[in-house]
């Protein structure tokens, strides 16, 4: 990112990719507002980039599938005026086919990986709008384009991730607000070794 530096609020930042981007944007001059539901991982994370930085790293205990932390890390986005871009990194994948997955957390990975997106995404805008500038990046998958390697449900989770995506770039792109879709390939997590991000909300 470029332009004005400011505060980079980064969801699932407790470790793999959400950790790495917040390494390189803190590097960039940004300070940091670090998301995720893991305290202890992610206060270290905070931590030890504020440490070799020297930006400010802010962590914020959430899980985003529960209605009021999701609603606290909106009111953040809605009123913090120090945010210049949102890193929507939070998700979770499922490695089983899809009629040996359980189907509550089939539903979960929904509410993670596609509504809380679309809210955080939705509760930012005005304020970036309001300035004429902003970024949001949202991290999905190759498998948003190649489904069938993975449970179904997956892959359309992160299809929805790269329409929606495409969308908010051509309403919101000629109004200043910068939006991106990044497509990880095979991406190894603690709990998962699969193909695709699979990021975390930890």
């Amino acid at each position: 990112m470029t332009g004005q530096k400011g505060a980079v609020l980064i969801t699932g930042a407790s470790s793999g990719i959400g950790a790495v981007v917040a390494d390189r944007l803190a590097k960039r001059g940004h300070d940091l507002i670090l998301v995720g539901r893991d305290e202890e991982r992610l206060n270290s994370v905070a931590n030890r980039t504020s440490n070799e930085t020297g930006r400010s790293a802010r962590a914020i205990v959430a899980d985003l599938t529960k209605k009021f932390d999701l609603e606290k890390v909106e009111r953040i986005l809605r009123n913090d005026a120090s945010i210049t871009a949102l890193v929507n990194n939070a998700g979770v994948g499922a490695p089983a086919p899809f009629l040996d997955a359980d189907i509550d957390r089939l539903a979960q990975m929904v509410e993670l990986n596609v509504t809380a997106l679309v809210r955080l995404s939705y509760a930012v805008l005005p304020a970036f709008l309001n300035r004429g500038s902003g970024s949001i990046i949202n991290v999905a998958s190759v498998v948003g384009i190649v489904p069938e390697i993975l449970n179904g449900v997956y892959g359309g989770t992160k299809a929805f991730v790269i329409a929606f995506s495409r969308s908010l770039h051509k309403e919101f792109g000629p109004r200043g607000i910068r939006i991106q879709a990044i497509l990880p390939g095979a991406t190894a997590t603690d709990s998962n070794r699969l193909l695709g991000h699979c990021g975390n909300s930890a």
